[in-house]
């Protein structure tokens, strides 16, 4: 076991090490992992290990569900399905005491059905919603805030990408996965609505009451929205009624994306080429992140380091619910160290055997770190959200931003609690459909 643990502690030196000396980090693992399993097993076993598994990867039905849900967000922001989802929810919320940040947390859990991206998301809704929170006198540090942590609601909304990786790694069936989690992101969308509300009532001049918005005009805005919610029934509701595999969800929901832009006039080649790059660019990195996962996860796995790992936490007697908690704070500092992709994909191999082993489901885990990534995503120092918030709207200090995103972090670390608390919460609705 010693032999294995300081095996391990070597391996993760190296990848740091390289990490910091600005290599790619699927190519940091692919280095590490392959020097690591030739010191162990000769340079022949490892190069037939580099031909094996890239084309397994390549080969996967469940990965090719990313590029074409990549390209269903490229062709929903094309035609304009975030302003039209934001219009019907700040017609029938913005008259209300923080109605505009209720709208941009509720539309980024709308637009997240038929986007692919986090970053997306928020970048989206920072362009649609911030000029007009700030036009109305909203406190700028609230509303960016409110923008970064619907954004980050992404992650935890089908079909989330995190999800998909999270399930290929695995081998977990992505639709128990998506069907898990519909009940803690209907969780979190309530606790981030609280959270605007009692910050709204409590902070004076943070969300001013806007004018109410005519019934003519609302019934304008959801006619206008139509076809962002077909697109969103047609992808939830062939998922959840088995009608479609996850696969032809995302197929039929990128061609419907498709026609609808066609239909309204706006396939506009010079974005249409900027999103076909901008998926295909994320797709590579995907993929060339899991070749040097896999490559990596060999070589601990042949020094027998996730083994050690788990007799290690198993001599410390700690409780299961005590284990999860001391992972959940291990995750929240690798959120300030790495992006939450590769923390995932790092990390997955070795802490899931101790999941297990302390009695969870590999299903509920899934949800659990798909809230983690969420909360990586906005918490300090490097919440990646808020620094993109910051670029879209320099005159908004980071340090203010930070301050307006701090209560929606408390709210994401109370439904954390409820969920390790009651796994059932999440594990329920899967349950439910298998019988």
């Amino acid at each position: 076991m010693s032999s294995a643990l300081w095996i391990g502690c070597f391996g993760f030196v190296s990848l740091f090490g390289l990490i910091i000396l600005k290599v790619p980090i699927g190519i940091s693992m692919i280095i590490v992992g392959l020097c690591g399993f030739a010191w162990q097993m000769g340079w022949g076993p490892a190069l037939s290990l580099l031909a094996g598994d890239p084309a397994a990867y390549l080969g996967s039905v469940d990965l090719a569900a990313i590029p074409l849900f990549l390209l269903m967000g490229t062709f929903a922001s094309t035609a304009g399905f975030s302003s039209d989802i934001y219009a019907v929810a700040s017609g029938f919320l913005g008259h209300r005491r923080g109605g505009l940040a209720y709208a941009s947390v509720g539309g980024c859990a709308a637009f997240g059905c038929v986007c692919g991206s986090s970053l997306a998301t928020a970048a989206t809704f920072a362009k649609v919603s911030l000029p007009e929170m700030l036009r109305r006198g909203y406190e700028p540090g609230f509303a960016a805030g409110s923008i970064a942590a619907g954004g980050a609601l992404k992650n935890l909304i089908p079909p989330s990408l995190i999800m998909i990786l999270y399930c290929v790694i695995t081998n977990t069936f992505i639709l128990d996965l998506f069907a898990a989690a519909v009940v803690p992101a209907l969780l979190m969308v309530l606790f981030n609505i609280a959270t605007i509300a009692l910050y709204a009532r409590f902070v004076v001049g943070a969300a001013p009451v806007s004018e109410r918005v005519p019934w003519a005009e609302r019934l304008q805005a959801i006619r206008r929205a139509l076809p962002a919610f077909i697109l969103i029934a047609a992808v939830f509701g062939g998922l959840y009624s088995g009608t479609f595999t996850v696969n032809e969800a995302a197929s039929v929901a990128a061609v419907l994306a498709l026609i609808f832009t066609l239909l309204r006039g706006r396939l506009n080649w010079s974005f249409v080429s900027q999103g076909l790059l901008e998926a295909a660019s994320v797709t590579a990195m995907v993929y060339t992140i899991l070749f040097g996962a896999a490559v990596f996860t060999y070589f601990m796995n042949l020094a027998g380091v996730p083994a050690a790992l788990v007799g290690v936490v198993e001599g410390m007697k700690l409780s299961p619910i005590m284990t999860i908690i001391a992972l959940m704070i291990v995750y929240l500092i690798l959120g300030t160290i790495f992006d939450e992709l590769s923390a995932v994909v790092i990390t997955l191999p070795f802490v899931l055997p101790i999941v297990v082993s302390a009695g969870y489901d590999p299903i509920w885990w899934g949800v659990i770190m798909a809230i983690q990534i969420e909360l990586a995503l906005i918490h300090p120092p490097l919440g990646i959200l808020v620094f993109l918030l910051h670029r879209m709207a320099p005159s908004i200090p980071i340090g203010t931003i930070y301050r307006g995103v701090a209560p929606f972090i408390v709210a994401d670390l109370l439904v954390l609690i409820i969920l390790i608390v009651a796994p059932e919460i999440a594990l329920w609705l899967p349950h439910a459909i298998a019988k």
